[in-house]
């Protein structure tokens, strides 16, 4: 499903014009990366959470050459569905 598939079911179910829909979609995927760039998490109960995780440094390896090569600590963003969530899927695959 691609962010215009999103769109358009939102619009079919409330009502609401694609333009405007559009708008808030945007407005909320915006609203998550500026939380998370603030360092913030963001806890949608029933849906998940998005989080920043530090990774710790390690030793890779280059595919190619098999060369061992650092990998410095990073941080990335990380998203962890909610048990309700979860379930609510499990129970639709399991009918």
């Amino acid at each position: 499903m691609t962010k215009a598939d999103l769109v358009k079911i939102i619009s079919e179910n409330t009502g609401i014009i694609r333009k405007d829909v559009a708008v808030v979609v945007d407005a909320f995927l915006q609203a998550i990366k500026d939380s998370l760039i603030k360092g913030n998490h963001i806890e949608i109960r029933g849906f998940g959470t998005y989080k920043l995780k530090t990774r710790k440094p390690r030793v890779g390896r280059n595919p190619k050459t098999d060369e061992k090569v650092p990998v410095p600590e990073r941080t990335v963003p990380t998203f962890k569905f909610s048990r309700e969530f979860k379930n609510s899927v499990l129970d639709v695959k399991t009918k």
